[in-house]
């Protein structure tokens, strides 16, 4: 995998980011944590990440409204954001496409289908695409 990823988790979930800081170490990657939505607005300006992983639940600004308000900065809209919660809500799915994620996916209950899902995610985002240049 390529050296040096940046990878900003966005959740406020500790055991969530406890698994995925766990399951990322396997990847040649930074990461940053931030807790809510004004949080991730912060962190993303100064750490310009690689990838988000965006929950859409989060306490001070929903994951929608950030994922929004990313999207409408110019020097942020091109980062990749993943869209990685609960939630398998049709409409969470929809509205959050058409706010511009790059994916959605809905944690796996175990924690094996948690892991694969993790390990998958970082092969596919920092093997098989060509990320923009920072």
């Amino acid at each position: 995998m390529a050296q040096n990823n940046r990878i900003l988790i966005a959740d406020d979930n500790e055991a969530n980011v406890e698994l995925l800081d766990a399951f990322l170490s396997e990847i040649d990657c930074e990461t940053q944590v931030a807790v809510d939505g004004q949080d991730t607005l912060d962190k993303v300006t100064a750490f310009k990440p690689d990838l988000i992983l965006l929950d859409l639940n989060m306490p001070v600004m929903h994951g929608r409204e950030l994922l929004q308000r990313i999207r409408l900065e110019p020097s942020l809209c091109d980062i990749p954001i993943v869209i990685l919660t609960t939630s398998n809500q049709e409409s969470d799915i929809l509205r959050s496409y058409e706010l511009g994620c790059n994916s959605f996916i809905t944690k796996p209950v175990s924690l094996d289908g948690f892991a694969k899902a993790i390990r998958d995610l970082g092969r596919y985002w920092f093997e098989l695409v060509t990320l923009p240049p920072h």
